[in-house]
């Protein structure tokens, strides 16, 4: 299959229904990351892990112990479905997200998805998504881990002063065009620096290539 790189955009699920299939660690993980984006979440599997167990218990989250049928698509916005093991599952609910229109992500698997999850950076208000159009998953999450190392707690402190500015700017200055100057100054000398180191197996096929 051939790489997507997609269309990036930011989806509102803020008191939007989404159903995440499997009851593992990378289940609870979109769980949180829908839960942190205000959506109500109803997880279907047999099984949950301890984090998504609490969940349940908190009445966070709503849980279907029992595999996906097809109407628990019914009013969705998104349905993550997490369950690598089972390509027919995959492959049914994406011939059902195409008829019934809502988003469908599988994970590692783009051709049962009609949208992908890239990685995410999350620092303070910083959203950060990497992906690799499907190509390298692997190198996504490291650049994923690099980057949480790099944007820091200091970062987080500095994003939160520019948003003070920001609506210091907006409560006292009438004109826009001088509110986008005040907080460009505000930003002036921000810079990211960073180096790239290449695995050595990728370095000694490239130097042994001809040209």
């Amino acid at each position: 299959m051939a790489a997507n790189p997609g269309f990036q955009i930011t989806l509102d699920v803020r008191g939007r229904v989404c159903v995440v299939l499997g009851g593992d660690d990378e289940a609870g993980e979109k769980v949180q990351r829908l839960l942190d984006a205000g959506a109500k979440v109803t997880v279907i599997s047999p099984t949950l892990n301890d984090t998504l167990r609490k969940l349940t218990a908190s009445a966070k989250i709503l849980h279907r112990g029992r595999r996906f049928r097809s109407t628990d698509a019914d009013g969705v916005m998104l349905v993550i479905n997490t369950v690598r093991t089972d390509r027919e599952q995959a492959k049914s609910l994406h011939e059902l997200a195409t008829k019934e229109r809502f988003l469908l992500c599988s994970t590692d698997q783009p051709e049962f998805s009609t949208v992908m999850m890239p990685a995410l950076v999350k620092r303070g208000h910083l959203r950060l998504a990497v992906s690799t159009s499907g190509v390298a998953p692997a190198l996504a999450s490291r650049l994923r881990q690099d980057l949480e190392r790099v944007f820091d707690e200091r970062f987080t402190t500095f994003l939160d002063w520019l948003a003070q500015r920001r609506n210091d700017v907006q409560a006292g200055e009438e004109d826009a065009e001088q509110r986008r100057v005040h907080l460009r100054e505000a930003a002036e000398g921000f810079k990211l620096a960073a180096t790239i180191e290449y695995p050595k197996d990728w370095i000694e096929e490239t130097e042994r290539q001809p040209g």
